[in-house]
């Protein structure tokens, strides 16, 4: 008699297992609907980019045919792409949503913040947003941030606590084994929720390409004019860009993240279709971030420093 080889026993797949972005999506799910059981007032941050986007896609399928219950939030640098705050105002109408928006123009102008000297209003969003929280009472609020994107990101838990300063602390991070999620909080703290945690960057687009998601026309290749400035192409406005020696030239182009207009570079693309992009994203070998954000490379500490501040 003989015994068959066990390396070579082919072992099938069970027909009920989920694919990867099945799983993703079931874990995503499953943290929205946490979040409604455990919490009073929670709150979307949406800024009309493609992680917000894809957010706001997972919440709405978490809770159908129920309306959504949360609302959003909107951090309103004021140098915005108009493409992304149009397409964030049509889907607000689409679903019937309420949108909260902290402006950070509104604090220039009463003097709570002072414009900073290099135009870029990034690192401004902090004020705001801890103002509306603490206006709005909301005890939970969700972020897109993605492990892969940063390394403080890759600090995060899924439930991270915030202090009666909404600060961070990453030494009061909480054990989250077998997905079981603390959102326990003392009065005036609050939780930062970010369900796409476990997501990377190919992850959500192939999402967005299997649930054929809407986005604004900029993810996908267009002719813009830029300017270059520490190794990015910025769109000139009315934040200080471009400066005498920094010529203004139409190029093709596209943007992998969105953010404040004075800090988001754009990368030479020709991909004009999901699958384009993908295999654009699968090739590359720089983060989204790293290659396009230039708030990001002020130090090498500076995402970690914001968010002990209070920023996500």
């Amino acid at each position: 008699m003989t015994t068959a080889n066990p390396s070579l026993i082919k072992v099938s797949e069970s027909p009920f297992a989920l694919s990867h972005l099945d799983a993703l999506e079931a874990e995503s799910v499953h943290v929205f609907r946490e979040v409604a059981g455990e919490f009073e007032r929670p709150v979307i941050l949406f800024s009309g980019g493609k992680d917000s986007i894809v957010m706001l896609h997972l919440a709405l399928k978490a809770f159908t045919p129920a309306a959504l219950p949360f609302s959003l939030l909107h951090v309103d640098t004021g140098h915005n792409f108009h493409e992304v705050l149009e397409y964030r105002d049509r889907v607000v109408a689409q679903h019937d949503l309420r949108l909260h928006v902290a402006s950070v123009q509104d604090f220039i102008d009463d003097g709570r913040l002072r414009e900073r000297p290099d135009g870029t209003r990034n690192p401004l969003q902090t004020v705001p947003l801890l103002n509306a929280i603490e206006s709005h009472r909301f005890d939970a609020v969700f972020g897109g941030g993605r492990r892969d994107e940063e390394k403080a990101r890759a600090k995060e838990r899924v439930f991270s606590l915030r202090n009666e300063f909404s600060q961070w602390d990453p030494r009061r991070q909480r054990p989250e084994l077998w997905q079981l999620y603390n959102g326990r909080h003392a009065p005036g703290e609050h939780v930062r929720v970010f369900p796409l945690s476990n997501w990377t960057e190919l992850d959500v687009w192939q999402y967005i390409a299997r649930e054929q998601i809407e986005l604004p026309e900029i993810y996908f290749a267009h002719k813009r004019e830029v300017f270059s400035r520490n190794g990015m192409w910025l769109t000139a406005g009315e934040w200080g860009g471009p400066r005498e020696s920094e010529p203004v030239e139409t190029r093709l182009v596209r943007y992998r993240t969105v953010g404040d207009v004075s800090c988001t570079g754009a990368v030479d693309s020709d991909a004009v279709t999901l699958d384009q992009v993908i295999a654009e994203i699968a090739a590359s070998r720089l983060t989204e971030r790293g290659a396009t954000r230039a708030d990001d490379k002020m130090s090498e500490a500076a995402m970690e420093d914001r968010k002990r501040e209070g920023y996500f």
